[in-house]
């Protein structure tokens, strides 16, 4: 996940932005660049692909002199990773840096515009629309902090985004939209500190406020004001910070878990970075390790994990078959080491662990290549047991995971495995050009879409108040969704300590609906897509048994509301993606269940983080 740093202030600013940086590289990145305002008004620029080092060594000896700046680490999204692509990036007159985090999703038509009027572009990015347009207005007259205000509102899709230019020597701008990327403001003594995270800004102060989504600032030594996007002011009291790390880390969040859950819009950002180019609407395979020549000759794919990572797997097994149609088949480790499987040097074995350490997955991928099969390794962590064992790895991008259960892991596995599944397909000829296209639009909406889906959590503490005395819940889906129903379950189970199972709705009459009386409750997710009309009836089953149910469906659904007694809406998308949205209503459920009951949320009883042992 892009990081951002910012400081004005009475001391040299780049030492601050650097170290500001370094406690950020835990979030995953693939260039770094900071930007300084210099006494004579220029902007003093130095940006570097690979890690933080390499830019360390241009600024050594060069350091630029100046009390106001920005810096950043960047995952490439739009454009290879290469010193140009790098941040920050300016205008065509040099006098206006940004650094940004998040998609713009307008962005072709954007730069279109701006080319047209005779703007110059140096990137391939996205990012690089945002200094031409809040040039366009700063010719036009307006002031720095208004022209940034007008920028944003042009803007779709979520985007945090820091400003420095001689307009307003003093000033950083910034604003937040949507929930893709934090915006955390830190005070100190006639200095004012900015990051995207709280780790960068605690060695220097306590003293903090974040922006919310909408929410701009201006900064100067002297403090901060606060605006709407639209220029209103809004008045916003600076909280302190805890001073131990590990509860300051958490910001505003009473657990990690929950932090996690909201932090998935940004976290899947990170997980596309460097995987897709929206200019031709293809996957760039670049890290997915496997050629042309090897992709053509896999006959079967079997996809491997241990609870959160096999349901990632389950949903992984249905996009591949779709996208490459390739027979596939996915397994728990701990069963597919043991049973003498059948595969071969054509067989692609993708293994999932978030830790890269799960002593089940690691003996069943040294099964695997005993037997001759490729390789590929989807987890968090880059040089562990995993990554040694496989032939290729796939990181998740999630950045660091605190609570034992998963959320943010869980959705950056789907999005890696969606779009390898994609690139398998495109690869193979088996998935149409207009397909992967309208995909790939969709998928490009997905950050802003979860940030919708985690704002409001209101429902979820309502439904908690309703339900956390109940000792049995049924989760129900059918097609992409069954796995998702499954994960459902498990979330409960590990956080809330209730007995939950997830079933394929086709299943129901053989066995559970036995089950099905006013003491279980039943999660069915039915979001709109080809199994659509199968779950309204099996959901009528449930209701003519005396069933509650809690559906989770397509906003707008109007035929919801004859089944459901309770309806989680989720943001409308392609019904393949569904699962990665569908996430997080699973997570906050159970969440917000298990705070009620009172339970060790972070650290659930019995459970470690990573499962080391058989």
């Amino acid at each position: 996940m892009c990081g951002i740093v910012g400081y004005t202030g009475n001391k040299q600013a780049s030492p601050i932005l650097l170290d500001g940086l370094s406690r950020l590289e835990h979030r995953g990145y693939d260039s770094a660049g900071i930007a300084v305002l210099k006494p004579d008004d220029s902007i003093d620029i130095f940006k570097a692909e690979g890690k933080l080092h390499t830019l360390k060594k241009k600024v050594d000896g060069n350091e630029p002199i100046g009390q106001i700046g920005v810096g950043h680490t960047r995952w490439a999204t739009h454009g290879t990773p290469t010193d140009k692509n790098a941040h920050p990036h300016t205008d065509c007159s040099g006098n206006v840096a940004v650094v940004h985090n998040g998609i713009v999703e307008n962005y072709l038509e954007l730069r279109a515009s701006l080319e047209n009027e005779g703007h110059k572009f140096l990137s391939h990015t996205d990012s690089e629309c945002i200094p031409h347009l809040i040039e366009k207005y700063l010719v036009e007259g307006y002031a720095l902090t208004e022209a940034v205000g007008k920028t944003a509102q042009l803007l779709r899709g979520a985007n945090a985004v820091s400003v420095i230019s001689h307009q307003q020597a003093d000033d950083i701008v910034a604003f937040r939209l949507g929930n893709a990327g934090g915006i955390v403001l830190g005070y100190g003594e006639q200095e004012m500190f900015l990051s995207s995270d709280l780790p960068a800004l605690l060695p220097y102060t306590r003293k903090i406020a974040y922006l919310s989504d909408g929410e701009m600032v201006s900064i100067t030594p002297a403090g901060a004001n606060y605006y709407l996007t639209d220029g209103t002011s809004v008045s916003k009291a600076p909280s302190i910070a805890p001073p131990d790390t590990v509860t300051a880390a958490k910001g505003d969040y009473s657990h990690f878990m929950l932090k996690e859950i909201h932090e998935q819009p940004e976290a899947v950002i990170s997980a596309m970075r460097g995987r897709i180019s929206f200019d031709t609407n293809t996957v760039d395979g670049a890290d997915f390790g496997l050629t042309d020549v090897q992709i053509a000759k896999i006959n079967r794919v079997v996809l491997l994990g241990m609870g959160t990572s096999l349901h990632a797997a389950m949903v992984g097994r249905l996009w591949i078959e779709s996208f490459a149609r390739i027979p596939a088949e996915s397994d728990n480790s701990s069963e597919f080491r043991y049973r003498d499987p059948v595969i071969d040097q054509n067989t692609l074995v993708i293994s999932i662990t978030q830790s890269g350490e799960t002593a089940d997955t690691l003996s069943a991928m040294e099964l695997a290549a005993e037997k001759g099969a490729y390789q590929v390794a989807i987890t968090n962590y880059d040089g562990t047991q995993a990554t040694r064992i496989a032939d290729s790895t796939l990181l998740m991008k999630a950045g660091i995971e605190i609570g034992v259960a998963a959320t943010k892991t869980f959705t950056c596995s789907l999005i890696t495995l969606f779009l390898f599944a994609m690139h398998l397909g495109q690869k193979r000829g088996t998935l149409e050009r207009e397909k992967a296209a309208t995909l790939l639009k969709e998928v490009a909406l997905l950050p802003e879409l979860l940030g919708k889906t985690v704002v409001d959590t209101t429902q979820y503490e309502k439904l908690a108040e309703q339900f956390f005395q109940y000792s049995d819940f049924l989760y129900l889906g059918r097609g992409v969704n069954f796995p998702l129903a499954m994960e459902g379950a498990l979330k409960l189970k590990e956080i809330s300590y209730i007995h939950a199972e997830g079933y394929p709705g086709g299943e129901m009459k053989h066995g559970p609906i036995s089950l099905i009386d006013e003491n279980m409750p039943i999660v069915a997710l039915m979001p709109v897509g080809p199994r659509y009309e199968k779950m309204l009836s099996t959901a009528s089953e449930v209701k003519a048994r005396g069933g509650t149910i809690i559906a989770v469906a397509t906003e707008n659904d109007n035929s919801i509301a004859t089944v459901a007694d309770h309806t989680i809406q989720l943001p409308s998308t392609a019904h393949e993606l569904n699962p990665i949205l569908s996430a997080i209503p699973m997570q906050l459920l159970a969440y917000y269940i298990a705070i009620r009951r009172g339970c060790d949320i972070d650290q659930p009883r019995n459970l470690a983080k990573s499962v080391t042992v058989e």
